[in-house]
């Protein structure tokens, strides 16, 4: 079994580290420890990208993500990339819970607005991604949680920062969107037909 001890990095280090570990491996089983929620997330769900089954053990503070997989062929790209066959792919991305600036209570508003028209892209329209404070907009209590719940049960894909979401100490508050790391951001924007940041 490969051993990867990634704990003490900071997101996205610890996937890129069972990433590299596991290239040119026949690993067909490894172990990360990690000591964070927000990597323990995106090191699972990339390991279930390249094919593994996993199961999550805590001891103390670490987490300890397990994969075995049958084969030793990889799954599928990470992040997904599929897409309608004539829709663009258009990646929004929310540095912030507000538009503008001057008027906090004026930019909220209009950021809540924004969101609600993002419908209007229709099936161009691929990912959200929420960094920074736009975070706070996939928390409990956020005003747009409702709408940002509905693009999501429609098969839209939403992407939220877990480094953001722990330096503001909201990763249990999150509702809504897959916690996840600047490599998997990077990744999808790679792929993005257009890019529109707010």
């Amino acid at each position: 079994m490969k051993q990867i001890d990634a704990r003490g990095l900071a997101c996205p280090a610890p996937v890129l580290q069972t990433k590299t570990a596991l290239q040119g491996e026949s690993s067909r089983s490894v172990r990360v420890v990690v000591d964070n929620a927000a990597s323990q997330q995106n090191v699972q769900r990339f390991l279930e990208s390249q094919g593994f089954q996993t199961t999550l053990e805590q001891a103390g503070s670490d987490y300890l993500v397990i994969g075995n997989r049958e084969s030793l062929l990889s799954g599928r790209l990470y992040p997904e990339t599929e897409t309608h066959d004539n829709a663009k792919k258009i990646m929004v991305i929310c540095a912030s819970d507000r538009i503008g600036s001057g008027d906090d209570t004026l930019g909220k508003k209009l950021m809540a607005n924004f969101l609600r028209t993002l419908k209007e892209m229709g099936d161009d329209l691929w990912s959200l991604v929420f960094v920074n404070n736009g975070v706070k907009l996939t928390i409990e209590d956020s005003d747009v949680l409702e709408d940002l719940t509905a693009y999501e049960s429609a098969g839209l894909k939403i992407l939220v920062c877990g480094t953001c979401l722990e330096h503001f100490g909201l990763l249990e508050k999150k509702r809504v969107g897959e916690t996840t790391n600047m490599l998997d951001i990077v990744t999808a924007m790679q792929v993005a037909d257009k890019i529109i940041n707010m």
